[in-house]
C-alpha cells in the first residue's frame, strides 16, 4: 500500500509517494497556479497524482489515500476557511480532491501536517506528544497531542507566531494586531529587532543596517558581535517566553524548532532554552527543546503521515 503527501505553497506544490513505513519512493513539484481564484490547484494536484500512478504502475486499490497540507485554517471536515496566498474563500477541498483522484483525502494546516511529519520521522521521533514552531518570514506553529493533529473549533489552533509577547509594542502585525510573536521572532522580526539595536548602538558592530539579514545577524552573534547579540538575546526572550506559555496549555513531550531562521542552529537553541527553564511552569521546566530534521520535506512527510490511521 502507497500514500501520496501533497505539500501546497504559494509558488509549488510539493509532491511525495510513500510507502506505509515512510519509505519516500518519489519526490517531485509542480507549480501553484493560483490564478483565477487559485481554480487549478486542485485540478493540477489530481493530474499528478494520477499520472504518478499510471507511471508507478501503481493500482488505485494500492492507494491508501491523499494528504493534504494547506497554508490556512482547516476544519475537522476537510473544507479551508480561507487561504490567501492561494487566493481561496472557502473551499470543501477535501471533497473536492476526493472526487478528482477517487482517494481518500484528508487534508490540515500546512504547520500542523509538518509538525507530525516531524514527530513520525524528525526530531520529534519517538513522541507521542508535541509542539512545533516554524521561525520563518512569519512564525507558524503545529502541536500534535496523543498522535494527532490539534486543529481548534476555527481551524485556528498553535497559531502561536500571533500570541502577543510585547503588549506595549506600537507597530502593527500583519494580522492586525500588535506586539505578536511573529513580529519579534521571526527572520523579518530579528532583523526588525537588530535594526533598533544599531540605532542606539555607538560602538563597533559588523552589521550594516542597509544590508541586514537574519543569516547575517545569526553569523556576527556566533562571532560575539555586541549588537547581534542583544538582537538574538531579545529574540530569545520573547520565543522562550512564548514557549513557556505553550507548555503550560500543551504539556507536550518536546518542542521542535524549524523554518529558515532554525539553521542559526544549536546557538540559538541554547539562547531560547535558558529564558524558557526561567519562566516554564516547574514540571515543564525539562521539556527539551530541538532542531527540526526534515526541513522543507517536512510537510510531505506529515501530510503521508495523516492517512495512515
Amino acid at each position: 500500500m502507497y500514500t501520496f503527501g501533497i505539500d501546497v505553497g504559494g509558488t509549488t506544490v510539493k509532491c511525495g509517494l510513500f510507502t506505509l513505513e515512510g519509505e519516500a519512493l518519489d519526490k517531485w513539484e509542480i507549480p501553484t497556479r493560483t490564478e483565477e481564484n487559485g481554480g487549478h490547484i486542485l485540478p493540477d494536484i489530481a493530474e499528478a497524482i494520477l499520472k504518478k500512478c499510471t507511471e508507478k504502475e501503481i493500482a488505485k486499490e494500492q492507494i491508501q489515500g491523499v494528504g493534504l497540507a494547506v497554508p490556512g485554517p482547516v476544519l475537522e471536515n476537510g473544507d479551508v476557511s480561507c487561504a490567501v496566498n492561494l487566493h481561496w474563500d472557502y473551499k470543501e477541498v477535501s471533497k473536492e480532491l476526493r472526487g478528482m483522484t477517487g482517494f481518500p483525502v484528508r487534508v490540515g494546516n500546512d504547520a500542523n501536517v509538518a509538525a507530525l511529519g516531524e514527530m513520525w520521522l524528525g526530531g520529534g521521533r519517538g513522541a507521542s506528544s508535541m509542539v512545533m514552531v516554524t521561525l520563518g518570514t512569519g512564525v507558524g506553529g503545529g502541536i500534535v497531542l496523543r498522535g494527532r493533529i490539534l486543529s481548534g473549533v476555527h481551524g485556528a489552533a498553535a497559531e502561536i507566531g500571533h500570541m502577543c509577547v510585547e503588549p506595549s509594542e506600537t507597530e502593527y502585525c500583519n494580522c492586525g494586531k500588535r506586539g505578536c510573536l511573529e513580529q519579534m521572532a521571526s527572520a523579518t522580526g530579528v532583523v526588525r529587532l537588530a535594526r533598533q539595536e544599531l540605532a542606539r548602538y555607538e560602538g563597533k558592530t559588523v552589521l550594516d543596517a542597509e544590508t541586514l539579514t537574519a543569516k547575517a545577524i545569526f553569523d556576527a552573534y556566533k562571532e560575539q558581535d555586541p549588537v547581534a547579540a542583544a538582537a538574538v538575546r531579545r529574540m530569545a526572550h520573547y520565543l522562550g517566553i512564548a514557549l513557556a506559555n505553550v507548555a503550560c496549555v500543551a504539556d507536550p513531550d518536546i518542542f521542535v524548532i524549524g523554518g529558515g531562521v532554525s539553521k542559526a542552529g544549536q546557538p540559538l537553541i541554547d539562547a531560547v532554552l535558558a529564558v524558557y527553564r526561567e519562566y516554564a511552569f516547574p514540571v515543564c521546566r525539562n521539556i527539551p527543546i530541538v532542531l527540526a530534521e526534515l526541513g522543507n520535506d517536512a510537510g510531505i512527510y506529515g501530510a503521508a503521515r495523516m492517512v495512515m490511521d
